[in-house]
């Protein structure tokens, strides 16, 4: 707009202002007429010039009706609305629906002047959601980002695997473009066909550099593939920066390198690894971030030209790593990856030699026997194991390679909680010409003695105590004296008058009667019955028992109740015994 339409807009403003409410009209349309606008022209060139009095604050703003504990319920409700795929199923009007039907007067109000209550608008509850911080939107933002930082490098490196879905190895022809007719998601079974020639990317990036390191294998994602990348990783190779093994190795929570066979890879590298928490792809962003510099700086190129094999694949990736880490400058640090990363310091570059590493990864460590020289054998050499507590002669140890170290190797030892420790010991070194062992002692001129192992403190420990006394020489003199273990208070036949207290009760026999025999007669001693089984014939002969007949018939017949004697006792039980002595002497 032009000055002079601007002056006249503004005086245009003061005069309306001035006419007050009701004359507003009559100043327009005269401006309109004088102006040459129409009216709703006016009214937007006057709001663009025109300056207003900030509005006044309402004296209810940022408060709501809802209460907190019905927002935080009503937010509840909404945040179980999501499903895995962040698609939203759930509504505020339809969560307030079911919310008051379970609960009436839910995010109500009372009307002061009707007395009922008023339900809230499902935007007044949106509001109020948003007010308490509640809001789903809000509840679902991600969470503030932790940085990282590392100390040099090869401090910290990472590892990822990534299917790559736009090129894939056939047999024959080479490395091709994945079309969608093979690649269609709604047809697995195509994509099932060349799995196994599927092109997996291995990216390791550097954390203190951001140095990359890329590399092509056939298949998916496993033990042997990350293996094989991780040692071409560490190995050097010509007019290449990035190398020598890490200190510690960042890598997802359900990769192939949580599995033994690498993890025991990195522990006898002394690697350190470090397992995301799952669901957090944040934590290794820079080796994320890598794939997609991969896939957008060197992959593109694959569709101008013809890729032969996965080996020209990685003979192609090594001149692109040469040309990106030497070339682009990095945002955080100002300098080129390479360039960043050769700060190394020798101590911080941990060479190893590949053979020994791939060693490291399928042999597990032997296991020799200790000798009484607290020696043991190793690879071809002999190893000192005396300065190692809890090693004892006749056992067996776990010993294996240090792979940055010919001169030294590791027993394989485990603490309290099971984890694997990596104890250093040395070579045994022959002394001079007579092919000696280097801890032998001169003969006259020389005196040494190994140190003690666990089992032999012990030894001692118990022959003190057996003896009674407070050094080993006391302990020889007792010995010598023939006194007795424990000074003679230990009794060795104690335990046989230490019984507990049992009352043995007398078991009744039959008495062992010889009879003589003759063709003519023989004779047959009358079976004696015992309570239990005369008991029972009286039953049987419809006597009714009961304790005290019972006791009456213990107390007749101590020994026994002859066989040929239960008609007597059946009279005397139901006929004697039931007349009793009544007062006066008189019998019923």
């Amino acid at each position: 707009m032009s000055p002079a339409l601007i002056e006249s807009l503004l005086e245009v403003q003061r005069r309306a202002q001035a006419a007050g409410h009701g004359g507003k009209a009559v100043v327009y349309a005269d401006a309109c007429q004088r102006l040459g606008l129409s009216l709703p022209t006016l009214m937007r060139r006057l709001a663009e010039v025109a300056v207003r009095p900030a509005r006044k604050r309402r004296s209810d703003a940022r408060t709501s009706s809802l209460v907190l504990g019905e927002a935080q319920q009503l937010s509840a409700v909404l945040m179980e609305g999501f499903r895995n795929n962040d698609k939203k199923i759930q509504t505020v009007p339809g969560a307030l629906e079911r919310l008051r039907s379970n609960y009436p007067g839910f995010a109500c109000v009372l009307d002061a002047e009707t007395g009922e209550l008023v339900p809230l608008s499902a935007s007044a509850c949106s509001h109020a959601l948003y007010l308490y911080v509640l809001h789903p939107k809000q509840l679902r933002q991600p969470a503030p980002v932790q940085r990282l930082a590392s100390d040099h490098p090869n401090d910290v490196w990472q590892i990822d695997a990534s299917i790559s879905t736009l090129f894939y190895v056939p047999e024959e022809g080479g490395a091709q473009d994945m079309s969608p007719g093979v690649y269609y998601k709604n047809k697995p079974e195509n994509f099932e066909k060349i799995k196994r020639q599927r092109l997996t990317r291995y990216v390791l990036t550097d954390h203190y550099s951001g140095s990359i390191f890329v590399h092509y294998v056939a298949g998916g994602e496993s033990v042997v593939n990350m293996a094989e990348a991780f040692l071409a990783a560490i190995a050097s190779r010509p007019n290449a920066a990035m190398h020598g093994v890490p200190f510690h190795l960042m890598m997802d929570p359900g990769s192939a390198g949580t599995s033994g066979a690498f993890g025991n890879l990195l522990r006898r590298l002394q690697v350190t690894p470090v397992v995301n928490r799952a669901g957090n792809p944040r934590a290794k962003g820079q080796v994320e971030n890598a794939h997609n510099l991969v896939e957008v700086n060197f992959e593109s190129g694959f569709k101008f030209t013809h890729v032969s094999s996965i080996a020209w694949i990685n003979e192609k990736v090594q001149g692109w790593m040469r040309y990106y880490n030497s070339m682009r400058v990095h945002s955080r640090h100002g300098m080129t990856r390479w360039a960043k990363w050769r700060e190394i310091t020798a101590a911080q570059l941990r060479l190893v030699n590949a053979k020994l590493a791939r060693d490291l990864l399928t042999k597990a460590p032997e296991t020799p026997r200790v000798s009484s020289d607290l020696e043991v054998r190793f690879a071809k050499k002999i190893w000192s194991v005396r300065d190692v507590p809890g090693v004892n002669v006749g056992e067996k140890v776990a010993i294996t390679y240090n792979p940055f170290d010919a001169a030294i190797a590791y027993l394989v030892q485990h603490d309290a909680d099971g984890h694997e420790q990596l104890i250093a010991v040395p070579e045994a070194v022959n002394r001079g010409g007579g092919n000696f062992s280097a801890g032998a002692a001169l003969i006259n001129r020389e005196f040494k003695s190994p140190p003690d192992t666990l089992a032999m403190t012990n030894r001692k420990l118990v022959e003190r105590l057996a003896t009674g006394a407070a050094t080993l020489e006391e302990a020889a003199a007792a010995r010598k004296a023939k006194a007795l273990p424990f000074g003679g208070t230990l009794d060795p036949y104690k335990h046989h008058t230490n019984l507990p207290a049992v009352a043995h009760l007398p078991r009744r026999g039959t008495d062992l009667s010889l009879t003589v025999t003759t063709p003519a007669a023989s004779v047959v001693e009358p079976r004696l019955m015992n309570h239990f089984e005369a008991t029972r014939a009286m039953v049987e002969r419809g006597v009714e028992m009961n304790p005290e007949r019972v006791s009456r018939l213990r107390a007749w017949y101590p020994d026994g109740v002859p066989e040929a004697e239960l008609d007597s006792l059946q009279h005397r039980i139901t006929v004697r015994a039931g007349l009793r002595v009544v007062a006066g002497g008189a019998a019923e």
